[in-house]
């Protein structure tokens, strides 16, 4: 593993060091009189050259100042001890002070046993600091190295608003002398297992860190003013009127619309993505992430035209979240034929996932901006659209559900699907008259 000060080097320039704590070696085998523990601190000071397993500090990753906080695995396998959690608590507070973001350099195997109780206690304390980092708005970014297992990863890692792993990294809240043989080689402990979970948002080679991190923080901003709501897309497709409401649907429907993708590609000059909502799920259909376009910041969230699970239900709520917490205007991009009504959607919690992206649109504390780009089918669209501030292109539709199934519902056949659409006033300038939509973006 490489020299933790390397690492450093390779990701910052002009990197401080913060004060280091002073030895007590009045106190060798440290709290808990644990034998020989006394002999492993020195062992581990002389091989690596440092006096604890972290090493905290201010640098600039590309031309953003941040806190640092970098774990040296080879230092008793990166464990977090008293006066390691003192190190990390410090290093929130000087963020806080100085409105720092805070990136995390992780590599560790947990909690220190030789400290006992007083070493898992440190979580507690971690966890505190960067609830308060939360609060302030200042962001955390985590990188996940080889290993990061135990609490360290349950608190300061997972707790994160964007987390990096380093591809193969092991990753997991057991680590591999703690959990059974059967399941040593499972992908699930591994840093791609933990992306295709939702609880990491990409997975990069330790070389593309530095140029990773620099981007991530130049969209993670710092004591932004309050923002205006975002622009509203242009259309890329059709721009026609639809004759009629099967018409309408019909475009919607179309493999030669513009998606999402295009529509992202479009507005913005640089973007990078967020993944999954950190109950284990991830949704390729839902889009999010935050982008700059004409120098202004704007989170998003879009519908990639599939049914939309309730881990994209998650996830759009988490990107609203932390669009608040960084007081960023939000973008949303709705085209879904609705939500997934499968099985294992209703297993995994639909309705709540929906409920809660409903609640947090509604309460949102940042202006959001909705643009309707394709179908918009019931509430699993609804829920992603801005109340007051929602426009619709000329070659989608919105509707209380799909006409097909409210000729179901009603118990008409098939031949009546279209007079049923039309029924159902859905095209765009029919929104405009109900006051449904603001109005039909242009090119």
């Amino acid at each position: 593993m490489a020299d933790v000060r390397t690492l450093i080097a390779a990701v910052t320039s002009m990197f401080t060091e913060s004060e280091l704590d002073s030895l007590n070696e009045a106190e060798r085998d440290g709290p808990l009189s644990w034998t020989g523990y006394g002999e492993s601190l020195a062992r581990a000071r002389k091989r690596t050259g440092e006096t604890e397993s972290v090493l905290c500090g201010t640098g600039k990753i590309g031309d953003t100042a941040a806190v640092i906080v970098a774990f040296d695995f080879r230092f008793l396998g990166g464990s977090i001890g008293v006066a390691t959690g003192d190190r990390i608590v410090r290093a929130f507070g000087q963020a806080i002070r100085s409105r720092l973001p805070v990136v995390s350099l992780i590599a560790t195997g947990g909690s220190r046993l030789q400290e006992g109780m007083l070493s898992l206690s440190q979580l507690q304390r971690i966890a505190a600091r960067c609830a308060e980092l939360r609060e302030r708005g200042l962001p955390h970014v985590a990188v996940l190295r080889d290993p990061t297992t135990g609490g360290v990863w349950a608190s300061l890692g997972a707790g994160a608003d964007v987390v990096i792993g380093v591809t193969g990294a092991q990753v997991g809240f057991a680590g591999s002398r703690v959990r059974p043989a059967s399941y040593l080689g499972d992908s699930a402990y591994t840093a791609e297992g933990q992306l295709a979970a939702g609880q990491v948002d990409e997975v990069v080679t330790e070389p593309d860190l530095p140029g990773v991190l620099a981007a991530w923080l130049a969209l993670l901003p710092v004591d932004r003013p309050a923002p205006r709501h975002a622009p509203v897309p242009r259309a890329l497709g059709d721009l026609a009127p639809a004759a009629d409401g099967w018409a309408a649907v019909g475009r919607a429907r179309s493999a030669a619309r513009p998606r999402a993708l295009a529509y992202l590609e479009d507005y913005f000059d640089v973007r990078r993505s967020i993944s999954g909502d950190r109950a284990g799920g991830v949704d390729p259909g839902m889009l999010c992430g935050i982008g700059r376009r004409d120098g202004r910041l704007v989170a998003y969230a879009a519908q990639a035209g599939t049914a939309t699970t309730p881990a994209g239900f998650r996830t759009a709520t988490r990107l609203i979240r932390l669009a608040e917490r960084l007081n960023l205007p939000v973008l949303t991009l709705v085209d879904t034929p609705g939500a997934a009504a499968d099985p294992e959607s209703e297993r995994n919690g639909l309705a709540p996932a929906i409920a809660e992206l409903f609640a947090a649109v509604a309460r949102a504390t940042v202006p959001i901006t909705t643009l309707v780009i394709g179908e918009g089918g019931s509430g699993g669209a609804l829920a992603l659209a801005a109340p007051d501030h929602t426009w619709i292109t000329p070659d989608a539709y919105f509707s209380v559900i799909a006409p097909e199934l409210a000729a179901a519902i009603l118990k008409r056949d098939s031949a009546q699907v279209p007079a049923t659409a039309e029924q159902l006033r859905l095209r765009p300038q029919d929104l405009v008259d109900l006051r449904v939509v603001r109005g039909i973006a242009g090119p």
